[in-house]
């Protein structure tokens, strides 16, 4: 029997994965504890019936117990949407960053304390020379949602006619995106996952898309995948952003096709709304006069600024972090004898995915910091879902290897080394 690249046999792999010890795996296809021994070392093949007995096994193991022991980094965390998809995983967070202190208290809040994990705040503390780098800790998957600055390139093609040397260091200097570039560059993850507006795409006239996408294929050599994703599918929302989802093992076969989009009639806003709400959200007359003096003239001048008013069966706008101004772009209707109100920071939790099922998400902060926190975040269903598809290329336990689940591909692709 052939042995893998990692020096396993497909037996052993499918055991492992299957979370059976060599006497369970011996019990299940029915053959000695002598024989199993013979397929583990490789000096003999079990038949094709075993070895798919083990991998449908192994199939139901992984959906019953998620990969474990991969670690993460959450950067530019916010409050931790994105650490929730991957830590539903399994996986271990070791590292954040955040540099606003409201987000900070939202963020401890609802993540307990480890001893091994590091809260940082303003990630350039950690990547303004090689040893300030090796402060972070080694980890598989780096997650991300980087805010869009202006990126500079001007002046790269005079330096191409100079013979000058440029690159990330040079094109995205100044820019937050080049905190992670170092990052990812210094650590070597396995994989990554970058969020961030769907305008990146546009930003610029495509030229900060297209020098980000150069620095992580090009110039980091990563495998990238992207998707502008709407969170429609799973809450009342319509709200856009892009994912950029990076391996370094170009043999990985992660596509965005493969995250499941739910089935059925999308989510309309009252099924997010509280039946009681404080009247203090109910906005004053004075108020509500103005957005809609202020509609009415936008009306007129064939735009269509102005305020959003929803019922329960309606979606709402894409939810910013300007709401907590005046709550204009998602007003709840309260019927023709009352004024409309704003959504309370409960039921902006439940809006971005952050309350769903049984997860309960604690708000410590005012109002005006909830509104602006969730605002700016990312909606958890979707970052699930994409996790979820992500899942059968991230790294394991066991030496960090990707093992995708496939009778067709009994091979591992080969990982490069953690600081290639």
């Amino acid at each position: 029997m052939t042995r893998e690249l990692t020096g396993k046999t497909e037996f052993t792999r499918l055991r492992e994965q299957a979370g059976l010890t060599l006497e369970e795996a011996a019990r299940v296809v029915r053959v000695s504890g002598r024989t199993a021994y013979r397929y583990e070392s490789g000096d003999s093949s079990p038949s094709p019936l075993a070895l798919e007995i083990l991998e449908l096994m192994a199939r139901s193991h992984q959906r019953e117990q998620p990969s474990a022991g991969f670690r993460f980094v959450d950067l530019f965390a916010g409050i931790g949407g994105l650490r929730i998809g991957f830590e539903k995983l399994g996986g271990k967070c070791v590292f954040t960053s955040e540099w606003d202190k409201y987000a900070q208290q939202t963020y401890r809040k609802n993540f307990p304390e480890d001893p091994e994990h590091v809260f940082a705040g303003d990630i350039r503390e950690y990547t303004k020379d090689v040893g300030a780098l090796a402060g972070i800790p080694a980890h598989d998957v780096l997650l991300a949602g980087f805010p869009c600055q202006p990126f500079s390139i001007a002046g790269v093609s005079k330096k191409n006619s100079l013979g000058r040397p440029h690159g990330f260091l040079d094109a995205t200097q100044g820019t937050l995106f080049f905190d992670v570039a170092q990052i990812i560059k210094f650590h070597r993850p396995k994989a990554f996952l970058l969020e961030n507006v769907k305008n990146l795409r546009s930003h610029d006239g495509g030229n900060t898309f297209r020098t980000i996408m150069n620095v992580l294929e090009n110039e980091l050599g990563y495998k990238v995948e992207t998707r502008v994703m709407s969170a429609r599918p799973w809450v009342p929302q319509g709200r856009e952003r892009i994912f950029i989802a990076g391996f370094l093992d170009h043999g990985v076969g992660f596509s965005f096709d493969d995250v499941v989009i739910p089935e059925g009639p999308a989510p309309v806003l009252g099924s997010v709304l509280l039946p009681r709400v404080d009247e203090k959200y109910t906005l004053t007359p004075k108020l509500w006069q103005y957005l809609q003096d202020y509609r009415k003239k936008h009306e007129s001048k064939g735009n269509g600024f102005g305020y959003g008013l929803c019922g329960p069966n309606d979606v709402a706008r894409t939810l910013s972090a300007r709401y907590y101004k005046d709550g204009s772009e998602i007003l709840v209707d309260q019927g023709p004898s009352k004024r409309p109100r704003r959504l309370t920071p409960k039921e902006c939790a439940r809006l971005m995915g952050f309350e769903r099922g049984n997860r309960v998400w604690d708000i410590p902060v005012s109002d005006t910091q909830a509104y602006k926190q969730f605002g700016n975040a990312v909606v958890v269903p979707v970052v699930e879902a994409v996790a979820q598809a992500m899942e059968p290329w991230l790294p394991r336990a066991q030496g960090g290897d990707v093992i995708p689940l496939s009778a067709s591909t009994p091979q591992e692709p080969e990982v490069a080394a953690a600081h290639g």
